[in-house]
């Protein structure tokens, strides 16, 4: 027996696609949405359509962007001789939201996965070859994730660098601050003593 109209369980269904939305999350969402004013349900309709209209991608660092490059990359205060390389715009924004990297960015938009049928032709490895080739570059940070595909991929790219005079670094993996040694897996504890540094 059905709960709900037909209309209610089509929108549960669609909230359900959604990464990490569970059948009581969309059914919450659902349910607040339908006494929500119809202004704000407008608005939210509205946005989700502006999204795929007016969201693309960066032609240079490949994040998203509302124009054809990133703010990021046109800001002349950031350093464009120092470029970070990340898997995702999930990443970048992580990154920026520590507010320790001044430089730009290279978003791969994925790692490399032969299991997934995901090589180096399938992500932006060229883009950023062509990035180091054209001369400016003088750092490559490579800020993938220590997974089994992070690491292969941060392989791929240090090969693909070393024919080029630019500086390829790796960013520090270890124990997260606050953390206690005995609740740390033994890959993240390896990767710390392997990054140790003088105090």
């Amino acid at each position: 027996m059905k709960h709900y109209p037909e209309a209610m369980y089509r929108l549960i269904r669609q909230f359900c696609k959604l990464p990490g939305i569970g059948q009581k999350s969309a059914e919450r969402f659902a349910m607040y949405l339908l006494s929500a004013p119809d202004t704000e349900v407008a608005a939210l309709s509205k946005s989700i359509g502006e999204l795929k209209k007016q969201v693309t991608v960066c032609k240079t660092c490949f994040c998203l962007s509302d124009q054809e490059t990133c703010a990021i990359c046109r800001d002349p205060g950031r350093n464009s001789g120092l470029v970070c390389v990340v898997e995702s715009p999930a990443d970048m924004a992580a990154i920026e939201k520590s507010g320790a990297f001044t430089g730009v960015y290279h978003v791969l938009q994925g790692l490399i996965s032969p299991m997934d049928g995901i090589g180096p032709e399938e992500i932006r490895i060229r883009e950023l070859v062509a990035r180091v080739r054209a001369g400016s570059v003088k750092e490559v940070v490579i800020a993938t994730s220590t997974s089994v595909e992070g690491e292969a991929t941060a392989d791929y790219i240090d090969k693909a660098l070393k024919s080029f005079e630019v500086n390829v670094t790796r960013i520090a993996s270890g124990v997260p601050m606050g953390g206690e040694l005995k609740y740390i897996d033994q890959v993240t504890l390896k990767k710390a003593m392997e990054a140790r540094r003088a105090v």
